[in-house]
């Protein structure tokens, strides 16, 4: 190791103030103030507006304030009946478990676009955020609105979305929520999510950590995007209170069986990992990829050279190319 690596294993987190960095103040009740408000967008129904893709926010629980944002391709209003429906991607959006919204202007441009290019439905979810509500809570808000999907009578899910090929989609934390509620949907098994049927995880840049430091993370140790103490303050507010980084909802490699692995297999599932090696969390992202091999599973995987982590959510190009690969991945 070198001296620098050294130095920086000793004392990872020198330089960067990730609560300046994030924007946001610890209250003494363990919650946060959140100092920066990014912008939000509207959802759009009216197919009277000259736009590619209808939107419309719809309640799942309002105990909780979840809800989801649909994204419907308005060709399909066009067709004189829907013989061919689309396929569902149930999406998570990222902010580290702690910030942004399913309304947030750079996610629902995301799915926006995303709808439109693919084609797919997009049902993008807002859960609870931590550390107010800590995980497991998105967790079960994202199973929650699987099992609001299936039994929806809504008119754009009805008529216009294949249930039968679903697939569910994060990038950063919300891949990782698609990974973790994509094993607990395959341990309840077929028949609880029924007519709905998963057919693939979609995981972009997927969050994930772990108390080893990685050679990655060592490299960017102060990444201008997200600086390692950013990493470690946001899994000190999203994991259950006394977890470290070595719990298997921020290191898979933790979980120690092969169980739901077993079903994901069985369900003959696919799951697509993307990265860049300008992401301090490749290394763990290239680690899940060899990990799920080894058990069994489907994989297709793309790390390219340079980018940064989150560059698909600020960067119309970058996520043109996400775009080509889903949709490879989705219609191969």
């Amino acid at each position: 190791m070198s001296n620098e690596s050294a130095a920086a294993d000793s004392d990872p987190n020198s330089g960067v103030d990730p609560y300046q960095r994030l924007q946001i103040a610890r209250n003494p009740d363990g919650s946060i103030t959140r100092l920066f408000k990014s912008p939000d967008a509207p959802p759009s129904s009216d197919p009277k507006l000259p736009t590619p893709v209808l939107t419309k926010d719809i309640p799942i629980n309002q105990s909780n304030n979840t809800w989801l944002r649909l994204f419907l391709p308005r060709h399909v209003l066009d067709q004189t009946s829907p013989t061919t429906k689309l396929p569902l991607v149930v999406y998570y959006h990222g902010g580290g478990f702690i910030l942004l919204s399913a309304a947030s202007t750079i996610f629902h441009d995301f799915c926006f676009n995303f709808a439109a290019g693919v084609p797919v439905i997009v049902a993008s979810v807002e859960y609870r955020l931590a550390p107010e509500h800590r995980l497991p809570a998105a967790y079960d808000d994202a199973v929650e609105a699987l099992h609001w999907i299936k039994t929806s009578q809504d008119d754009w899910l009805r008529d216009y979305a294949d249930l039968s090929n679903c697939f569910l989609m994060g990038s950063s934390a919300g891949g990782n929520i698609a990974y973790n509620a994509g094993l607990r949907a395959a341990a309840e098994g077929i028949d609880l999510l029924h007519p709905l049927k998963i057919r693939g995880l979609i995981l972009v840049q997927p969050y994930f950590g772990g108390n080893r430091r990685t050679s990655s993370e060592l490299r960017l140790v102060n990444n201008p995007v997200l600086a390692l103490s950013v990493c470690d303050l946001m899994w000190d507010l999203s994991l259950p209170i006394g977890a470290d980084r070595d719990h298997e909802y921020c290191n898979p490699m933790a979980r120690g069986d092969s169980n739901g692995f077993d079903q994901v297999k069985a369900l003959g599932w696919k799951i697509l990992v993307s990265g860049s090696d300008g992401d301090p969390l490749i290394d763990r992202q290239i680690e899940l990829v060899k990990m799920l091999e080894a058990k069994g599973v489907q994989v297709v995987s793309q790390f390219i050279e340079g980018g940064y982590h989150g560059a698909q959510d600020v960067e119309p190009s970058n996520a043109k190319d996400v775009f080509v690969l889903v949709k490879h991945f989705i219609f191969p």
